[in-house]
């Protein structure tokens, strides 16, 4: 998939930013893009519930629904501190799109859990003590969870934790679930995936209320999915050099996050001229922390860029003439 091929974006901001009117390709091809990358990625979920999407969320209140926010005062989050730090972060992006939607930003509550009527509970089964003990104490069950790949259930418990009134649960199998149950909610309230790249509006609501049902979409129905960053030259390679000096960690975390916003979690970083491990350190560390997993393309094995031979390489790029050279090459690579 040619996700961010064919564009001209400009430097103001993201890429449909200021964008030069005198260059209508820009919009097909990005719109283009946008579009296959949310089917290909949406498409292969695989949905208990119902053969579409439910949605758990409304704007007006309804008997038994959890109170996310009132009058624009939306209620604390926590998180354990010994969860995995791509979850944090990605709960921590949950927070700023609460804040998006309500204009006021959530307390935000790492490793202990504050005393309050209602609260936000995100964790992943095995790491996050609160819940493992609901699950010990039989608040919620997540017999539905183990040994699954990247699921989650969202639901409403009563009386979680001592002092603590009501919670919104957000549990997953694996640290994937857990981020794609933290994103399902930015989702359901009214933040696109798409908010940063393609500038997506976000409509204002004082008050949101969740379905006290538990929520699950099940496992995914392809187990790696993502993008393929192909045919980059000239339109992103300029505005990513203009933003960012090069193909580094701060470009790719944008990537990252859209990748795992769209409930993917696979990416095969650009390559034409670039080598994702060797031009920044930080790229491959910063994607394992996200827990987007990086492959390479069809010229690319090993994990070795092919630009990378002609940095390091020594003789002809021929496996029949230069055997030795291209394992101790690939060998490095690995």
């Amino acid at each position: 998939m040619k996700l961010l091929s064919k564009r001209i974006p400009s430097p103001g901001g993201s890429v449909f930013s200021n964008v030069d009117v005198k260059t209508p390709f820009l919009y097909q091809g990005v719109l283009s893009a946008v579009l296959i990358a949310a089917i290909m990625l949406s498409a292969v979920i695989t949905v208990e519930a119902s053969p579409h999407r439910d949605k758990i969320i409304s704007f007006e209140a309804q008997p038994g629904y959890f109170a996310l926010s009132i009058d624009g005062t939306p209620v604390p989050l926590y998180i354990s501190d010994q969860d995995h730090p791509g979850v944090i972060r990605a709960y921590r992006d949950l927070q700023a799109d609460i804040e998006r939607v309500t204009h006021n930003q959530p307390d935000l509550h790492i490793g202990e859990i504050p005393n309050t009527d209602r609260i936000i509970i995100a964790g992943t089964v095995g790491l996050s003590p609160v819940i493992d003990r609901l699950s010990d104490e039989g608040a919620i069950d997540i017999s539905g969870l183990e040994g699954k790949w990247e699921k989650f259930h969202i639901e409403v418990v009563s009386n979680p934790v001592e002092g603590v009134g009501e919670a919104l649960v957000i549990v997953g199998s694996d640290r994937r679930g857990t981020t794609f149950g933290i994103y399902e909610m930015s989702k359901q309230i009214g933040v696109s995936p798409w908010h940063w790249w393609a500038d997506v509006p976000v409509v204002h609501q004082s008050d949101i209320y969740v379905s006290p049902e538990r929520y699950t979409i099940g496992e995914p129905g392809v187990q790696y999915r993502g993008i393929f960053i192909n045919n980059e030259n000239p339109g992103l390679l300029g505005w990513v050099v203009t933003r960012y000096g090069w193909f580094t960690h701060e470009f790719y975390e944008h990537v990252f996050e859209l990748i795992l916003r769209l409930q993917g979690n696979y990416l095969w970083p650009a390559m034409w001229g670039k080598a994702f491990h060797d031009d920044d350190p930080m790229n491959p560390k910063l994607a394992d922390e996200y827990g987007v997993v990086i492959g390479y393309s069809h010229h690319e094995p090993m994990m070795r860029a092919h630009i990378e031979w002609s940095r390091y390489g020594e003789g002809p790029w021929d496996y029949s003439q230069n055997e030795e050279r291209l394992r101790e090459f690939w060998t490095e690579g690995i």
